[in-house]
């Protein structure tokens, strides 16, 4: 059964049951039937039988108080796609740092937020850290903005409300009309950036690439007094020369 109003091929059960999947990972791995059901969407009846048929195949498991956990055999799927991203991922990124001599990193949003799932240093003494796998938010950060400028303003919005506007520094959007401006001239421009909004002294340009459940997006970043507005602009050039040779082009 294909899903009603989906993309032509989408599967509507294996839609259902990455959805099931990725609300156990927003919320650390453990969830009750009733959490699922209210983060997905998705029927009570429907979410039992897709847990069931996903704790049969070692994906889920129930602990004793009954709730659902993230399953051992997931560990496996884990590890291996991390290999699998490093492989294609620390090339272009490691292209970003030579054409920048900055940190580069690579992220996708998940729900809310953002993840950052590669990185390859600056060479330099002084430089960015970002740790592979911590999560951040849209607002603040130059990949955020980038992996949502494609999403229409009322969704836009409605994260917002979810998930809120942390002040981080003086330079941070705290108001929605704020960012939505922001993300207008991302979609103008087809890169963000980060003029110290999540850390004071640190300017940071991303753009995204692909569309979508599978965009990515792909960043610079360093400290504003090396990193000048200059050759920040020249980066965008450098990230989309980057990505040219995975065949894909910013979205």
């Amino acid at each position: 059964m294909t899903a009603s109003g989906g993309s032509r091929g989408r599967v509507q059960s294996v839609d259902r049951a990455f959805a099931i999947l990725d609300a156990l990972t927003r919320r650390g791995g453990r969830s009750t039937l009733g959490e699922i059901v209210a983060d997905t969407g998705l029927a009570a009846a429907t979410v039992h039988r897709l847990c069931a048929t996903l704790a049969e195949s070692g994906h889920l498991r129930r602990d004793a108080g009954r709730d659902y956990l993230l399953g051992p055999r997931l560990q496996r799927v884990g590890d291996a796609a991390a290999r699998a991203t490093a492989s294609w991922a620390e090339p272009v990124l490691a292209a970003v740092v030579a054409g920048t001599g900055e940190t580069a990193n690579l992220a996708v949003r998940e729900g809310d937020g953002v993840v950052y799932l590669a990185q390859v240093p600056s060479p330099h003494s002084m430089r960015m850290f970002t740790e592979v796998g911590r999560r951040v938010e849209v607002h603040c950060t130059a990949v955020g903005k980038a992996l949502v400028a494609g999403l229409d303003d009322d969704e836009v919005r409605a994260m917002l409300c979810r998930a809120g506007m942390r002040r981080y520094t003086d330079a941070t959007l705290v108001e929605p009309e704020s960012l939505l401006a922001e993300l207008a001239r991302v979609r103008r421009t087809g890169y963000a950036t980060d003029e110290s909004e999540q850390e004071e002294g640190v300017r940071c340009v991303a753009i995204a690439v692909g569309e979508g459940d599978a965009a990515f997006a792909i960043s610079a970043s360093g400290p504003e007094a090396r990193f000048t507005p200059d050759r920040r602009d020249a980066a965008v050039d450098v990230l989309r020369s980057a990505v040219a040779g995975l065949g894909m082009s910013p979205g």
